[in-house]
């Protein structure tokens, strides 16, 4: 039985705990110390364990992570994500304000310029004040279901302050300061674990992680800037959306300015071009957005960015080094790759040491030698990359590089790709490309093992261990525990993540497998269209052509791929060991009118835009594919449609307008 002290002691602390919350990560003034914090907390922990009842939702306790979860859900957007285009110089800047002007027939806009964070994009969904759930941006339309994760981050109201809508979408950015990505890599290599690249990859991984306990321990964080534009939810000006955020306890980045005109963008911008090094945090440009809502409305979107908003993208940072070295990488796809070893140099808030020089034909085309003075730059603000050497400090004892005629690892001769630049180790069972599809395989973002790092899988195939995926699974806790750094307990955890990733769905082992040319996005088509792999290995290249977003060159591939003995051999052995080769499909959801029929998009849509309305097309039970062929049912089309309307119309092809493509979902419904 639970007295009325207790209940309004909990209340209480619910309430101190998240106004602490939000002093510490979204205004930066603490008015306790982390021992004081904590003893609040174990307080509450313990009112709830004894009394579960009192846990609500929105208590501060479900930060602290829940059980591990299955998976992730996919979920649609209420309102799509749209991309942002990007500009790198002022120039482009005031071509971006000439178009808002011509589009708002020569009105001067005010403009809000933002820190461009570098992190994962979120959308935060309230329900009469409420957290509801947290999603991924995904492709934009669709994204995955983070909640229990997002739920972990301390800046994060778990209900919001005031007066509310009965729905609201906030987009904001997860991120991940520098400092703790500096703590947790401490902690890896005590362990003798990889440490983590970026702020920005740990971020995106930490969110997929199933233990939200384990997110909890990682300290992500996050900003909002913007609120989608649902029903109930009146937009006046950017400017007032960011203050209805903060108004509502949602953590907003103080760093942003209202500018009157072009010529105070760019002022600001340049401004931070060099303040950024003093964050604590990545950013990697700025974002500029027209502030009325009524001009954005006028301004609209094209199929994949708004009209009014644009990104303003650092130019990257270039420091000066000397080559000492230049060694040679063997990737998973056999392809060799020269990389410069340099002198440590400071560039872009971090110290590089090594840089990527493509491949041998630009290093010949550079002309860069071991000796040389070289300017580094980070594209993308991430991957270290030599533009070139300072010819008047080239010293004479410069040495070229001799392009290698065998592999550095297994000595095979190597071949140089008959329609590329890259050359290429053909031997599968080369060491170095045996260990590079292992690392893959183990990924993230393909099978998720893990433990299962570059030191790891170093050992594993140096030893003999393990020569290919299949053997991964044939491991035991006793092998593993002989490994350096490893002991029982990492042995046993590996064991278990090996086992647990079995259960992996088909769209990962494909993406997993390192099929040529097949990334993330193409497994997940893949997979969702055959449901199981037996049906996907015997597809001919012209069916895989049929599946939109499927092309030649992908089809090929994939067919090449099961087509190949050694590949299906690998495949059977997989299944033997417990592998889930099947997608497990959604059930339609609602009425399928379009069930059964094929159609192709084509020309410049007014109503829809591309992914849209393919969405629409599979949410109706409809197939959207991308070329015309006499399977196809239906073409809508769009203006300036092409080609693909004179072959419907030589096959007898129905042809439909945007209009009629609506009716007929209607009256089929």
């Amino acid at each position: 039985m639970i007295s009325e002290k207790q209940r309004k002691r909990h209340a209480t602390l619910c309430a101190e705990i998240e106004r602490h919350n939000r002093l510490y990560y979204v205004e930066a003034q603490p008015e306790i110390s982390d021992f004081d914090y904590d003893a609040l907390m174990r307080e509450l922990l313990e009112l709830e364990e004894h009394h579960p009842e009192l846990r609500t939702p929105d208590s501060p306790s479900q930060r602290v992570g829940g059980a591990p979860i299955d998976g992730f859900e996919t979920v649609a957007h209420t309102v799509p994500m749209l991309s942002i285009d990007n500009t790198y110089n002022a120039n482009e800047l005031r071509e971006f304000d000439a178009r808002v002007r011509r589009g708002l027939g020569g009105e001067a806009p005010a403009y809000v310029v933002e820190l461009k964070i570098d992190g994962v994009a979120i959308s935060l969904r309230y329900e009469n004040g409420l957290f509801a759930r947290a999603v991924t941006r995904g492709d934009g339309l669709r994204g995955d279901d983070v909640s229990h994760n997002v739920k972990t981050i301390r800046a994060l109201p778990l209900r919001l302050d005031g007066d509310t809508p009965a729905v609201l979408e906030a987009r904001g950015e997860v991120f991940m300061r520098d400092k703790e990505l500096e703590r947790l890599n401490k902690l890896r290599e005590a362990e003798g674990e990889e440490p983590f690249r970026n702020p920005r990859n740990t971020t995106a991984g930490t969110l997929k992680l199933l233990d939200p306990k384990a997110v909890a321990q990682r300290h992500l964080e996050l900003f909002c800037y913007e609120i989608a534009p649902l029903p109930g939810v009146e937009l006046v000006s950017h400017s007032d959306t960011l203050a209805r955020l903060r108004r509502w306890d949602l953590p907003v980045n103080a760093n942003h300015r209202r500018c009157a005109n072009i010529d105070e963008v760019i002022a600001y911008c340049d401004a931070w071009a060099t303040r950024r090094y003093e964050l604590d945090y990545e950013i990697d440009g700025m974002v500029v957005k027209v502030d009325a809502a009524a001009h954005r409305q006028r301004l609209g979107a094209t199929s994949k960015a708004p009209r009014w908003v644009i990104a303003y993208k650092f130019p990257a940072q270039v420091a000066r080094t000397r080559l000492l070295d230049i060694k040679v990488q063997v990737g998973k796809s056999g392809a060799l790759t020269p990389v410069a070893e340099m002198e440590p140099v400071k560039l872009a808030g971090t110290v590089v040491k090594r840089a990527t020089l493509h491949n041998f034909e630009d290093l010949a085309k550079k002309d860069v030698r071991i000796g040389d003075v070289v300017e580094v730059q980070k594209a993308g603000e991430i991957i270290p990359q030599v533009l070139g050497y300072v010819a008047s400090e080239r010293p004479a004892s410069a040495k070229p590089f001799s392009i290698p005629r065998v592999c550095p690892v297994c000595h095979t001769a190597v071949h140089k790709d008959a329609d590329g630049v890259y050359l290429r180790c053909l031997n599968l069972a080369c060491p170095a490309q045996v260990k590079e599809r292992l690392f893959h395989f183990a990924s993230r973002k393909a099978m998720d093992i893990d433990g299962l790092g570059p030191a790891v899988i170093e050992q594993l195939v140096d030893r003999g261990l393990v020569r290919g995926p299949a053997d991964l699974y044939r491991l035991n806790a006793d092998t593993l525990k002989d490994l350096e750094r490893m002991g029982e307990k990492s042995a046993a955890n590996l064991v278990r993540a090996i086992a647990s990733s079995k259960a992996r769905p088909l769209s990962r082992l494909l993406f997993a497998l390192g099929i040529r040319h097949v990334g993330q996005h193409t497994g997940e088509v893949l997979a969702a269209h055959y449901g199981e792999v037996d049906r996907l290995m015997a597809a001919s290249v012209e069916e895989l052509q049929e599946i939109y977003d499927i092309g030649a060159v992908v089809a090929q591939s994939v067919h090449d791929f099961f087509e190949t003995p050694e590949n299906r051999a690998l495949v059977e052995e997989l299944r033997a060991l417990g592998l889930i080769l099947t997608e497990q499909r959604a059930a339609p959801s609602g009425a399928q009118p379009l069930a059964g029929k094929t159609f192709v998009v084509t020309g410049t849509l007014r109503h829809f835009t591309r992914d849209g309305i393919h969405e629409r097309i599979k949410a109706l039970g409809g197939k959207p594919t991308s070329s015309v062929s006499r399977s196809t049912d239906y073409l809508v089309v769009g203006e300036d449609a092409g080609s693909k309307l004179a072959k419907a119309q030589a096959l007898g092809v129905a042809i439909l307008t945007e209009e009629k493509f609506q009716a007929l979902a209607e009256d089929r419904g």
